[in-house]
This record gives structure tokens, C-alpha cells and sequence, in this order.
């Protein structure tokens, strides 16, 4: 594991306020990018102190100020880029740049590193799981940059105060979860969000290797976590989350040992349990789809 450099911080959990109105619920992949100088497409929400929630659009990052400058997790898009760091300097007026975390390699999360690098006049670091280095040099994308540091399973900044773990295959194979352990604050991207179903079929997605990385999330002590889309949740949150992907496999696979086709099981599988959940009327069949391709291979 390569060490990432030490970096300090403080954080207790109170909400100000922000730039922009009401998060939207955009795609996982591909949310559209909208002007960055449009403050109504923008929020910024201090979720502890020095610990920020950054919203553009529908996805979501997280930067925290540290005595080393502001740790940023996830640049979004170039588009994004320039807002991040406008507010970035308007809650940390003075304070640089001091490194850029991927979640993961995804290009709605990860790309506008440089953008966001030029805009706060830094070449801070970026760090990211070992898994995202190969596909992102082989790439070459100027605005999605590959890291400069890389970690297997787990690497500690700041002496211990921030972590980020590796928890193994979920929505990437390289999806890296940041806690901030005083605060008991994580930040975890596309395998989790707040009663949402997954997205769209699946398709992303490994399975079973998803229960181990949800299951390994709950290992982590944290009792607020922000996710890279939707409003913020709990360790009950992420013990539902389980739940539904448990069910959706446990449900499906009984169609599919009974014989059902893709279509039957689809029409069958309702997982009305979930009925209010996010997307329910969108991606419900097709997560029940997802699955069906899923646990018919091989067979």
C-alpha cells in the first residue's frame, strides 16, 4: 500500500446553510451536467464542523478542512469543478487544496480532478483504490486524471482521523469508502443510498459480492453517512439497503429454480415491501431483470 500523507482534521454535527435549493434525484451514471454558475443547481451543507456536503445536481461530494488544507472527495464533472471550489473557498476562505479523493473510477464521480486542481490553484495529490490506476491511465483522459496515490484495503490520513476502506467488488471493483472516525461520518458512493433501488438492471453491479461490501460497510462504526446521491442516512439505512438486496435475490432465485422465464419473474416479483422506496416505478422490474440474468448464467 502506497502511505498517503498525513493529513489533520477536526470535525459535531450541526446543519448551516447553502448555496441552491432542493437536491434532485438524478441518475446514478450520467446525470446530466448543468452550467456551473448556476447557484440554483448547487449546495453546499455543513454536516460537522470543517465536514461539507457539496450537492451538483443530483450527485453528491464531500470535502473536509483539515489543518493541512481541504480534502475533497469526488470532483464530480468539469462542469461541476468550478462550483466545488467557489465553495470550497467561501467555507474555508484561505485554505488550499490538499488532496482529491475518487470513490471510485466511475466518470459521474471522478472526472474534473484537473478542473477542480486548476480552480483552487493546487496540484494536490489524488488518491484512489489500486484498482482504479490501470483503467484510468489506460484512458488517458485529461479531465479524468488516474491517482497519484493508490491503497489496497485500507489507508489512514491524518494520523487515523481519516480512513478510507476497501471493502471489496460492490457497484466497481475499486469503490473506496471514506469514514471520518471522531464523527462517526461516512461517505460511500452507488452500492448504498437511502431507500433507493439499485440502478437501473444491475448491470454494474456484483453479486454476491455486494452482501459482503454492504455487510462490511455496517462493520464500520459510523453513525451518519452521505452518499453520492440522495439525502443523507444512518446505520439503519444501510441495514435496509441489505435487506433489499437479500430479498431481491432470495425472491428471484425462487422463480428462477421454479422454472419462470425473465418476463414471469418480472411480473411476479413486485417486492411490494419496498412499494415507497426511490425509483420503485422506474427500476424495480428492471432490478428484478438484473437479477434474473444474474442467477441464470451458468445454468
Amino acid at each position: 500500500m502506497k502511505r498517503i500523507r498525513s493529513l489533520a482534521l477536526a470535525l459535531p454535527l450541526f446543519v448551516v446553510a447553502c448555496t441552491g435549493g432542493e437536491a434532485e434525484a438524478g441518475d446514478p451514471q450520467g446525470a446530466p451536467a448543468e452550467p456551473a454558475g448556476d447557484p440554483a443547481r448547487y449546495e453546499t451543507t455543513e454536516v460537522a464542523d470543517g465536514v461539507y456536503q457539496f450537492r451538483f445536481v443530483g450527485h453528491n461530494a464531500l470535502f473536509v478542512v483539515t489543518d493541512d488544507g481541504v480534502v475533497a472527495f469526488d470532483p464530480i464533472s468539469v462542469e461541476a469543478a468550478s462550483a466545488y471550489a467557489g465553495e470550497i473557498r467561501k467555507h474555508a476562505p484561505g485554505v488550499g487544496l490538499a488532496a482529491i479523493v475518487y470513490s471510485h473510477r466511475d466518470a459521474d464521480h471522478a472526472t474534473g480532478a484537473n478542473a477542480l486542481r486548476q480552480a483552487m490553484e493546487s496540484e494536490a495529490p489524488i488518491h484512489a483504490h489500486e484498482n482504479a490506476l490501470a483503467p484510468l491511465v489506460e484512458s488517458a483522459d485529461p479531465d479524468l486524471p488516474p491517482p497519484d496515490e493508490t491503497f489496497t484495503d485500507q489507508a489512514s490520513l491524518a494520523g487515523g482521523a481519516v480512513e478510507l476502506h476497501y471493502l471489496g467488488r460492490s457497484h466497481s471493483d475499486d469503490m473506496a469508502v471514506g469514514f471520518l472516525p471522531e464523527h462517526g461520518i461516512a461517505f460511500a458512493v452507488d452500492f448504498v443510498a437511502a431507500d433507493r433501488f439499485g440502478y437501473r438492471d444491475l448491470s454494474s453491479f456484483y453479486f454476491p459480492d455486494m452482501h459482503d461490501a454492504i455487510a462490511g460497510l455496517l462493520e464500520i462504526p459510523f453513525e451518519r453517512i452521505i452518499f453520492g446521491h440522495g439525502p443523507p442516512g444512518d446505520r439503519a439505512t444501510i441495514e435496509r439497503q441489505l435487506q433489499y438486496y437479500r430479498d431481491l435475490e432470495d425472491l428471484v432465485r425462487t422463480a428462477v429454480d421454479d422454472g419462470l422465464t425473465e418476463d414471469e419473474t418480472a411480473e411476479e416479483v413486485l417486492l411490494s415491501d419496498y412499494a415507497n422506496w426511490d425509483r420503485y416505478d422506474d427500476w424495480r422490474e428492471m432490478n428484478v431483470r438484473g437479477m434474473y440474468r444474474k442467477l441464470s448464467e451458468g445454468r
